[in-house]
């Protein structure tokens, strides 16, 4: 807990924020979360049929950027959407404040950051940018932040991960 404080402390500095405002932003960030989760009741089959929808959307729009695979910005559009949607999903299941705070755990919040970020900037490229390579690349970046990411919900599985890759990379040929 103590590291997410830190790294939280150094993201306000980054940001411009008042460090010694940590109790009132606190208070305003529990109380719109508290709100929003009263006002987001749903039941059990709401969340069901809200996460099945959300995510065979996310499915749909993953499968189809492989149609314009050779689209790079049409493909970075829908393969992010995709990955928007699916993320989202997993909030019916469990909750958004829940959700949240999963991904703020110190575990993963590294993990989350990136793979916000990546799925920013494949979006800035492919929108704003519209640079097929750039967009390319920010789709790659995105594709291994999000198995770093799913990886960081499964014990032990990063450190596999790691090891695979420097398995991979140490080979001669």
């Amino acid at each position: 807990m103590e590291k997410m404080n830190q790294a939280f402390e150094r993201m306000k500095m980054l940001v411009g924020m008042e460090v010694d405002d940590e109790e009132q932003l606190q208070q305003q960030e529990s109380s719109y979360m508290d709100d929003f989760n009263r006002n987001c009741t749903l039941s059990t089959k709401q969340r069901l049929y809200g996460f099945a929808i959300c995510l065979s959307a996310g499915i749909t729009c993953t499968l189809l950027s492989m149609l314009v695979f050779f689209h790079p910005v049409k493909f970075g559009i829908t393969f992010s959407l995709g990955n928007l949607l699916a993320l989202g999903s997993t909030a019916f299941l469990i909750g958004p404040k829940r959700q949240f705070t999963m991904m703020l755990d110190p575990v993963r919040i590294y993990a989350t950051a990136m793979y916000i970020a990546s799925i920013i900037i494949a979006l800035f490229c492919a929108v704003y940018v519209r640079n097929k390579l750039l967009t390319l690349l920010a789709i790659v970046l995105e594709f291994g932040a999000l198995i770093w990411y799913s990886a960081s919900y499964i014990p032990f599985a990063r450190a596999m991960v790691s090891k695979l890759m420097l398995a991979c990379f140490d080979t001669e040929f």
